[in-house]
């Protein structure tokens, strides 16, 4: 059983020894994994721990404004918008793999800069059990990482034997709002793993839009809390429709909403009906380039959460 005041210091105690007075960054996403470890940081080093919030072009609506909000007055905080070197080299991929690789390298060429620029040492990240876990690599807690142009930072995972449920805990003792404990984890890669086939600045802005809907129709049906992840997601798919009196051509949207405990497994429950049908018009009504719209009922395993 997590004892989360005793785990809160020995995590301070643990990065205090590690990392002394050098400095330290993390990727702040403004989701609960790296919120919580930017606090715990910040509490061992102080303002030796810069906080940087990369900004891809492919977070959800409002993402960069609500972060800066919820931590310009918590952390040593800096924010970058990379979103046109991102979608430059992800322009025209389809294989979701490679589009994550692509993420990945141009997120770590960023960071690289970052790091240069504030003399940083170590790279605090918020890695959670299911994480290493899923990917089959148990690597020790304080490892390198050897950047592209030569630079080597020291990876410290204060969380990292922890799962998604001891994390909100954790949170929560540290007095982080509760909109962070329980905000439904979004993935690095963003909407890359939620738009099928080539990324496009239409295709973002329609992937965007589609989940803002189906955030505020979860929320105001009142099961936000019981939900892991609930989302859109822009398939590569155009469906015959009719706009008004005329017959149109536009894109398959699927809603995916399942309740999990640690991500390791999950399930779709059985959702409000009338709840999934104000989604469905409301895309339909709102985003013009959409003609239908799906609902997925597959649990993982066999499926996994996001789509791509």
């Amino acid at each position: 059983m997590l004892d989360p005041s005793d785990f809160i210091q020995e995590s301070i105690e643990g990065m205090k020894n590690t990392i002394g007075d050098k400095k330290a960054i993390i990727a702040l996403s403004g989701g609960v994994d790296s919120s919580v470890s930017s606090v715990l940081a910040s509490k061992a080093i102080g303002d030796n721990l810069v906080a940087v919030f990369v900004d891809h072009g492919l977070v959800r609506e409002g993402e960069a404004e609500y972060v800066e909000k919820t931590f310009q007055d918590r952390l040593n905080l800096i924010s970058v918008d990379a979103s046109e070197e991102f979608l430059d080299r992800l322009e025209g991929v389809s294989d979701p793999e490679e589009k994550r690789k692509i993420i990945g390298e141009v997120f770590i060429n960023v960071f690289e800069r970052v790091a240069e620029d504030v003399g940083a040492e170590y790279l605090v990240q918020g890695t959670i059990a299911p994480d290493w876990i899923e990917s089959q690599g148990n690597i020790k807690s304080h490892h390198n990482l050897a950047l592209p142009h030569g630079l080597v930072l020291e990876i410290v995972e204060p969380i990292r034997e922890l799962y998604k449920d001891e994390v909100r805990i954790v949170g929560s003792e540290l007095g982080l709002p509760d909109e962070i404990i329980n905000r439904q984890p979004f993935p690095g890669p963003g909407l890359a793993v939620r738009i099928v086939g080539p990324i496009t600045p239409e295709k973002i802005e329609i992937c965007r839009k589609a989940n803002a809907i189906v955030e505020e129709e979860v929320k105001k049906e009142g099961i936000e809390d019981s939900l892991w992840q609930y989302f859109a997601v822009l398939t590569n798919t155009r469906v015959t429709g009719v706009k008004g009196d005329i017959r149109d051509y536009g894109y398959l949207v699927v809603l995916r909403m399942v309740e999990s405990l640690d991500a390791m497994t999950a399930h779709v429950p059985e959702l409000p009906w009338p709840m999934i049908k104000a989604i469905s018009q409301r895309i339909t009504a709102e985003i013009p380039e959409v003609t239908h719209v799906s609902l997925s009922v597959s649990d993982k395993p066999p499926s996994t959460i996001e789509f791509a």
